[in-house]
């Protein structure tokens, strides 16, 4: 009973030391992504062009199917959702986006709010999103300052099993691989790619901290209110350009969970371990979505770095949608950025 009894009292300490992470709760709808765990059951998506009761869209749905899963490692396991798209031919590999949610966040969530997928559905990538384990964060953050504990580096190994099952059983192109997260999901994105460079083409960090900032919860929560100083990348110029994934950072101005701070930082850890200097940064608007600055950072004609910094954009997924926490459907598509960027990285690798 005594050991029940320090267990949760442990529980809402550690809750309560999480609570400036996480900004107040909007309302979220109570629809469901996926209404089926039946992994052999394929289930039709539908892109947004899609959405509206057209003849065009009604001839050619954009279909695909979703499985579910459990990465097993020594060091636990976590469950994870798989978007495959419809069409592949046998033995045919194709490129994988790993999607890492934030705080407050699960699986199903983050694919809702990111619609990650219904890009996945045209371009003929699968998307794989790991969900972390209540019991190992109560608020479900991945544990990416954890670096003292081990506790963050047994995360990553989790995920990047979660890579390797996709890549064995379902056709993903190890050579193909790009890894996104939001907040605490960018900050173990960028941890995974640290720690497993060759594995990775393209990492994208949207409202996120660079890796080595922190290592426990109160060196977290400084690192996010931009009071944190990076280690240097553990590469050489060398090994930037020719082992290490390309960076995309996304970052809002009015971020008042993750210091906008951090966005250059973490562009600026990649550009100087890989001596790439910056390019003249340009303004791009797209209609009415919020307008962008991008800045990149290159070693010749290669992009280390893309730093995207958005003034008008909080904490949240931009281009996300408003049905879900975390979503500014009037940012830029950051899915679509995602892509874009990594579809480079494919590339110029292949």
């Amino acid at each position: 009973m005594l050991r029940r009894k320090t267990l949760k009292t442990l529980t809402r300490l550690f809750t309560s030391s999480l609570a400036p992470l996480m900004p107040p709760k909007p309302r979220r709808s109570k629809a469901v992504l996926v209404k089926t765990t039946k992994p052999a059951k394929a289930r039709t998506v539908r892109t947004p062009a899609q959405a509206a009761p057209t003849a065009k869209a009604a001839a050619k749905p954009s279909a695909g199917r979703w499985l579910v899963g459990v990465a097993v490692a020594p060091v636990g396991k976590r469950r994870y959702r798989l978007f495959l798209p419809a069409g592949r031919k046998p033995g045919q590999r194709i490129p994988v986006v790993v999607m890492l949610h934030g705080c407050d966040q699960n699986a199903a969530r983050f694919a809702d709010s990111t619609r990650m997928h219904l890009l996945a559905a045209r371009a003929g990538f699968a998307v794989l999103y790991p969900e972390q384990d209540r019991l190992a964060n109560p608020n479900g953050c991945w544990n990416w300052y954890e670096t003292r504990t081990q506790r963050a580096f047994a995360e990553a190994a989790l995920i990047l099993q979660a890579v390797d099952q996709v890549c064995t059983l379902y056709g993903g192109d190890r050579t193909r691989v790009a890894i996104a997260g939001l907040s605490a999901g960018a900050g173990m994105a960028a941890l995974v790619a640290a720690r497993y460079p060759e594995r990775f083409q393209a990492v994208a960090m949207h409202s996120g901290v660079p890796p080595g900032v922190a290592d426990s919860t109160a060196s977290a929560l400084r690192a996010m209110a931009g009071h944190g100083a990076a280690d240097a990348l553990a590469a050489t110029p060398e090994d930037m350009l020719a082992r290490w994934p390309a960076l995309l950072v996304i970052q809002g101005g009015r971020d008042r969970v993750v210091a906008p701070r951090n966005g250059e930082a973490a562009a600026s850890a990649w550009a100087q371990a890989a001596q790439a200097l910056p390019c003249t940064t340009r303004a791009v608007q797209r209609g009415k979505r919020h307008a962008m600055h991008i800045t990149d950072y290159r070693v010749r004609q290669h992009t280390v770095a893309s730093l995207v910094e958005i003034p008008a954009l909080g904490h949240a997924w931009s281009g996300g949608t408003a049905a879900q926490s975390y979503g500014d459907p009037q940012g830029p598509d950051a899915s679509r950025l995602v892509w874009a960027f990594a579809q480079r990285q494919f590339a110029r690798r292949r």
